[in-house]
């Protein structure tokens, strides 16, 4: 690969970043022929920040990426390295927007500078990491940890859905434990694999074609920790994109304050225009 000379600096189309935030109810933007819907709310009752973060980066009319990162609680610096992930993407994704490389290989270089970078802080810091590539209708997932994606056909039909990298999400995956049981177990914070260790894999989905109705959903596991897959659909498979995030949001929220499990909580969701 040609490395991008320090002295060049071309602008992508576009780069919206969300990090920190402690009350961000939803914002709707237009992306890729479509329309993005994002919202980011800190933990009720917690005082610390918001240690997720998201992005989205527009490379050109037909292609773009959406990034979502949750540093992880408990850890130093989850916030930074959070933020960290989120701007070596879009450093790495320069190179493929100005034709110095593929963007599989930028994205993936990215997700390697950002293992590097957040290993060398020294102080444990970790974060996951999902990113979502549309080109010209067409996507592909890339995820580290147990931040997810989804995609949902209008009528409710579960297209495409990562598994979370956990003891839980391999637990639900292999059928041994149930959506339920998982959302009450006292092992669902634990995440076995992490932006910010020498032992990061990374998963790559197949290519799915979105049809005109389908929404992609991306969130922080503050989403799937309160929400069954299936509240999650009946919230978002239909009706305007932003009233979808709305319910979503209050829902979750609520979710959490009925006995469930605070935590920051950042979702995008994508529908495109066909």
């Amino acid at each position: 690969m040609k490395a991008l000379p320090p002295e060049i600096t071309l602008p992508l189309t576009s780069v919206e970043v969300v990090a920190e935030e402690e009350y961000l109810p939803p914002q709707a933007v237009s992306f890729l022929h479509g329309q993005v819907v994002y919202f980011s709310i800190r933990a009720p009752g917690k005082e610390t920040v918001n240690e997720d973060a998201a992005a989205l980066i527009t490379v050109d009319d037909h292609c773009g990426l959406i990034i979502v990162a949750d540093g992880l609680g408990g850890h130093p610096d989850g916030a930074l390295a959070s933020r960290m992930a989120v701007d070596a993407m879009v450093v790495e994704t320069r190179g493929a927007a100005a034709g110095f490389c593929g963007l599989r290989e930028a994205i993936l270089q990215g997700i390697d500078k950002a293992n590097h970078v957040i290993m060398e802080l020294g102080s444990g810091a970790a974060t996951t990491l999902a990113i979502t590539e549309i080109r010209d209708g067409v996507l592909r997932t890339y995820h580290v940890g147990d931040s997810s994606i989804l995609v949902t056909g209008q009528r409710g039909l579960l297209k495409h859905q990562t598994i979370q990298h956990s003891p839980i999400g391999h637990a639900v995956e292999s059928g041994l434990l149930d959506e339920a049981g998982a959302m009450q177990s006292e092992e669902r914070h634990l995440v076995s694999n992490v932006v910010g260790s020498p032992d990061m894999r990374v998963e790559l989905g197949p290519l799915r074609k979105l049809a005109t109705y389908d929404t992609v959903v991306m969130a922080s596991d503050g989403l799937a920790d309160n929400l069954l897959v299936g509240q999650i659909i009946d919230c978002v498979r239909k009706g305007p994109l932003k009233s979808a995030a709305e319910h979503l949001m209050s829902t979750c929220l609520q979710a959490m304050q009925d006995g469930g499990h605070p935590d920051d909580l950042t979702v995008v969701l994508y529908r495109g225009r066909g």
